[in-house]
C-alpha cells in the first residue's frame, strides 16, 4: 500500500479506508477498477445545465459516503445498489456525438467515490477529444487530487455544503467538513476552472455570507448560491419545505442572496444566484 493511502487509511479511520482503497485501485490493471466497472445509475446524453456554456452528456455515478438532508438524488446514496448504464453504451452514444458535444461531466451520487474506475473512464473520455467535467461534495479529496494531477479534469463543480463546524447538520456524517474544505484549498490551488456552489434551505444557520468570505478567501473565483427545492428530496425535507411556505422561503433566500451580494459579491469573478423560480 503506498504511503498517501496508509496515512489515510490510519487517520480517517473507515472512510480512510475506502478513500485508500479508492487510491491504490486507480493504479491497478484489475478489471474491477477499469472504466467498464462503473456503477453508473443514469446517462442524460444531452445537457445544458450541468456544466455551465457547455454541451454535454452528463453521467450519474451510484453511490455517496453522506446522506444530505436536502439530496435530490437520494436513490443514488446506497452503495450497493448496481449501476443500469453499461459503460459500451456510454461510448457508443460518445462516438456518435463527437463534433457535438463538447464534453462529459461525471456527477452522483459522489463521482469520486468509484475514484479508479472514474479516472480511467475520463481518461478514455480525453482520449476521444472531449473535455471532462465533475461534480463533487469533496468527500475524496486525494482522489480529486490524483485526477487534477493526471490532467483528466478541466472543470469542477464543489458543492460546499456548510462551514466545517456545521457539517454534520447537513451530511449527518462525521469529518465531512475538514475533507469538503480540503478539497476546495486543492482544487483552487489546481488552477482548474470550478464553481462552488452552497445550497441553503430554510432551517440552516444564517451562515451564508460567512461561507462566501471563506470562500473567497481560499481563492475561489466562482460562486453560486442556490436555494433548495422539494423536487425528489426526502419526504421530510420536502415535507419541512412545504410546511414553512413557498412564498416565505422565497422572500427568506432574496434577503440571503441580498447579504451574500452586498458582502462578497466584488470578491468573486462571477456570483451566481439560482433561486426556485
Amino acid at each position: 500500500m503506498s504511503t498517501v493511502a496508509q496515512g489515510l487509511r490510519a487517520g480517517l479511520g473507515q472512510n480512510g479506508s475506502v478513500l485508500a482503497a479508492a487510491i491504490e485501485a486507480e493504479g491497478s490493471p484489475a478489471p474491477k477498477h477499469t472504466a467498464q466497472s462503473l456503477a453508473i445509475a443514469g446517462l442524460v446524453p444531452l445537457s445544458t445545465v450541468d456544466w455551465p456554456g457547455r454541451l454535454v452528456a452528463t453521467l450519474f455515478l451510484q453511490g455517496c459516503p453522506w446522506s444530505c438532508v436536502y439530496c435530490h438524488n437520494e436513490a443514488l446514496i446506497d452503495t450497493r445498489t448496481p449501476g443500469e448504464v453499461d459503460w459500451i453504451d456510454v461510448q457508443q452514444l460518445l462516438e456518435r456525438r463527437k463534433g457535438l458535444l463538447d464534453g462529459v461531466v461525471f456527477t452522483g451520487g459522489e463521482a469520486c467515490r468509484q475514484g479508479a474506475s472514474l479516472a480511467d473512464a475520463a481518461r478514455w473520455v480525453k482520449q476521444q477529444g472531449f473535455k471532462v467535467g465533475l461534480h463533487t461534495a469533496g468527500a475524496f479529496p486525494m482522489v480529486l487530487q490524483r485526477l487534477l494531477d493526471e490532467d483528466l479534469i478541466d472543470w469542477v463543480g464543489l458543492d460546499i455544503k456548510a462551514l466545517r463546524q456545521d457539517y454534520f447538520q447537513v451530511v449527518q456524517r462525521g469529518g465531512a467538513g475538514e475533507r469538503a474544505w480540503q478539497t476546495l484549498d486543492l482544487l483552487v490551488a489546481s488552477g482548474v476552472d470550478h464553481e462552488i456552489r452552497l445550497t441553503t434551505f430554510p432551517a440552516f444557520p444564517r451562515t451564508e455570507a460567512q461561507i462566501a468570505s471563506q470562500v473567497a478567501d481560499a481563492g475561489a473565483k466562482v460562486f453560486a448560491l442556490q436555494q433548495a427545492r422539494p423536487l425528489g428530496t426526502p419526504a421530510a425535507f420536502a415535507a419541512q419545505l412545504e410546511a414553512y411556505g413557498k412564498a416565505a422561503w422565497d422572500e427568506q433566500f432574496r434577503q440571503i442572496a441580498e447579504q451574500v451580494k452586498a458582502e462578497c459579491g466584488e470578491r468573486f469573478q462571477q456570483l451566481i444566484i439560482r433561486a426556485d423560480d
